[in-house]
């Protein structure tokens, strides 16, 4: 028998790495999709859906592409994306050093939508990764684990929106795309060195049967395998209500939290005619305040009473009160904090949407993460068009005015806590005995 590959420790940070780099591969397009937008003559509805693209495909993919790991380990899927990704940023790199501005125009829109599409695949890592983690990792050290993994990862695209400026700025857009796309292949390459699946997947490759492979694995240290399968999970708790409940908070706050990452530098810019520099930068620390404040979601969620529901609550409130300001401010020193109120809120609420998953829906926690986290992030694709839609209609005054999108997803999502804060006992008594579920699920509502 063959010695395995890799340790824990490498499979984590690989991950890291992965999901650092394929999350970070979108943090230009929005910017320059700004750019476009003056030489092309896009409609703000236009520009709303270019921009929102890379999200549509990074929410869904992350559905099947969890799914696939646990039939052959997460390095395929984890390859295939990155991959992918690369592919959509070659073909940006190349319209930007061949066709802008000059040779771009209207016919050039699909184009551009198909790979931003096709960047956006590097989001859905996240799900492959927290599965390729949860297998290498023993229960009790999950936690952390996970923790830097989507805290690392999800802290990316704000680290990088802080140096586009500079970067556009002194080597221009052609440049900017070769230096990402230069840094995503790298990426790609060092998981490709480093990643690898847990010993049980390496050792089902070596020939062992399952159960002789999972005997092996389990005196290597590995706690978790695939058990149920994640499409009869999914299939069980579509049935259930409170999923729908979960996908809809989480729809708001997360698939908000990337509609704003790509609205953001627009909304500055066009609204406050600020420069392109500063519209970056703050959207930058948006971003930065929404990834690292989850962590303080997730120990509030463990540490308070009915945590998870309270948390979510309180959490909805702080976005509610940053969507109101945000809606009706005229003033730029009025709107910066409406929009670091708003990051508080969606950060917090992130983290706290899946403490609640395992109570609300505990005989198919599987399946209800995997609706929660694939459409809960598809708000990334519908948002921005709508805000789009307002500032078509009602010219200027419309940016401020789209966020009334917020206010009514945060009102129907405080609806939906409260309901769950109080229908939580009662459904958790009588719910089916918990099934095993998949480590896609264990890892994901930590």
């Amino acid at each position: 028998m063959k010695r395995m590959a890799g340790t824990p420790r490498k499979a984590l940070w690989s991950a890291t790495l992965g999901f650092f780099v394929g999350f970070a591969a979108v943090a230009l397009f929005g910017p320059s999709a700004s750019r476009f937008q003056a030489v092309m003559h896009l409609g703000p509805l236009a520009l709303g859906f270019l921009v929102a693209v890379p999200s549509l495909s990074g929410s869904l993919l992350r559905i099947p592409f969890s799914a696939w790991v646990d039939s052959s380990g997460g390095r395929r899927p984890f390859l295939v994306l990155l991959t992918a990704s690369v592919a959509g940023m070659a073909g940006l790199a190349l319209v930007a050093r061949f066709l802008y501005p000059a040779h771009l125009g209207a016919g050039s829109y699909l184009l551009l939508m198909a790979l931003g599409a096709l960047s956006g695949c590097g989001i859905a890592t996240f799900s492959v990764g927290i599965s390729q983690v949860s297998y290498w990792f023993p229960q009790k050290r999950q936690g952390r684990a996970l923790a830097i993994f989507a805290g690392v990862g999800n802290v990316a695209p704000g680290i990088f929106l802080l140096l586009v400026p500079f970067a556009l700025n002194r080597m221009g857009l052609a440049w900017c795309y070769d230096v990402w796309l230069s840094i995503l292949i790298a990426g790609t390459v060092l998981y490709a060195l480093l990643g690898k699946n847990s010993p049980y997947f390496q050792l089902l490759k070596q020939g062992l049967d399952p159960a002789a492979a999972r005997a092996r694995a389990r005196e290597l240290g590995q706690d978790l395998f695939p058990a149920a399968s994640l499409k009869e999970s999914l299939r069980i708790s579509a049935r259930v209500w409170r999923t729908w409940a979960l996908v809809w908070i989480y729809f708001t706050t997360f698939g908000g939290f990337m509609a704003l990452t790509a609205w953001l530098p627009i909304y500055w810019t066009s609204y406050f005619k600020v420069s392109v520099e500063h519209a970056l930068m703050l959207t930058a620390v948006f971003s930065i305040i929404t990834s690292l404040i989850r962590v303080i979601g997730g120990v509030l969620s463990d540490q308070l009473h009915e945590g998870g529901e309270n948390t979510a609550i309180l959490a909805l409130l702080i976005t509610l009160v940053g969507a109101l300001v945000m809606t009706g401010s005229h003033q730029f020193e009025l709107s910066v904090p409406g929009e670091i109120l708003m990051a508080f809120g969606m950060g917090i609420c992130n983290a706290a949407v899946f403490k609640i998953v395992p109570q609300a829906v505990p005989h198919a926690v599987g399946g209800a993460a995997g609706w929660g986290g694939g459409l809960g992030a598809f708000g990334g694709f519908v948002i921005p068009p709508v805000m789009g839609f307002a500032v078509r209609n009602l010219g200027q005054s419309g940016y401020p005015i789209g966020f009334i999108t917020f206010i009514f997803l945060a009102l129907f999502s405080l609806s939906m806590a409260w309901i769950l804060k109080y229908s939580r006992e009662p459904l958790a008594e009588s719910a089916p005995p918990a099934r095993p579920e998949t480590p896609v699920a264990l890892g994901e509502r930590r």
